[in-house]
């Protein structure tokens, strides 16, 4: 089955003293493109983190969010004591001012809050890889739910490309016979005598160059060809992009040796169709 590359998941963690939230947000990319934010005291795990990551989406351009909240009685922030009261006590040298007045402007000064920089919990850590993988799981389902609907839309298409593709058999006997009676109006019409046997020499040359009966063929095995994988256990949205682009190919063929409009008409409408799926390929993993 086919997964999409758009997708979204989210896991909230509720610790004694933190709220811990991870999500992930996904869109179409030819590779992983993965952007991570998360606080700078959990930069030393982001390698880490990325790996899970990129074994679980392969594809995408990837938003990870890791959202750390204090929700307890300590906060990892604290006043700078020694520099708020150095800048005071410099403010004050400068203009007279009331006490509180100083305090305000020395706490909007740089350095004016200190935070230590503390380990990472182990147990914490632990958490927050739950919920990574929680949140990994819930944005794989959204892109299998996408998928579907996908799968959907790509098997309704080929149906029509199918159809089409019959309509173009049908026709091309009438076709042939059609470019016959052109080549052979136009050898009446000329004055001089015509070698007979030159003729249907030169007829037959004409009639295999319009020929388009290997173009048929091959365009059915690429629509057969695109079902099956489409029903593969995996996603390969860069195999099926190969296979469009050869189903492209025939059909661009079968329109430049049609040389007859009803044939071409019905290419039109092929084209269109392919080019729909292809719009819809950007977004398959």
């Amino acid at each position: 089955m086919i997964q999409s590359m758009t997708g979204f998941g989210k896991h909230v963690i509720q610790l004694p003293s933190k709220k811990i939230t991870v999500e992930l947000k996904s869109l179409n990319s030819k590779n992983l493109d993965l952007n991570a934010r998360m606080p700078s005291a959990y930069r030393e795990k982001e390698l880490e983190l990325r790996k899970v990551i990129a074994s679980s989406l392969v594809r995408g351009k990837v938003d990870f969010g890791l959202y750390i909240e204090n929700t307890g009685d300590t906060t990892p922030a604290q006043v700078n004591e020694v520099a708020v009261k150095q800048y005071m006590k410099q403010l004050q040298s400068i203009a007279d001012g009331e006490s509180i007045q100083l305090l305000e402007m020395a706490l909007r000064m740089p350095d004016a809050m200190k935070t230590e920089k503390e380990d990472i919990d182990e147990e914490e850590y632990t958490s927050i890889k739950e919920s990574l993988v929680a949140a990994l799981e819930e944005i794989n389902k959204f892109r299998s739910e996408e998928g579907s609907v996908l799968e959907i839309d790509f098997k309704l298409r080929l149906r029509k490309l199918t159809s089409l593709l019959e309509e173009v058999k049908d026709i091309d006997p009438e076709r042939q016979a059609t470019i016959r009676e052109k080549l052979e109006k136009a050898v009446a019409d000329l004055t001089a005598d015509v070698d007979a046997n030159r003729f249907e020499q030169e007829l037959i040359y004409y009639l295999e160059k319009y020929d388009i009966t290997e173009e048929k063929v091959r365009l059915k095995n690429h629509l057969e060809y695109f079902t099956k994988t489409l029903s593969s256990s995996d996603s390969n949205g860069k195999k099926l992009g190969f296979i469009c682009q050869e189903i492209g190919r025939e059909i661009n063929t079968i329109g430049s040796k049609a040389n007859y409009a009803p044939m071409q008409q019905i290419v039109v409408q092929m084209k269109d169709e392919l080019e729909k799926i292809k719009e819809q390929m950007l977004n398959v993993l």
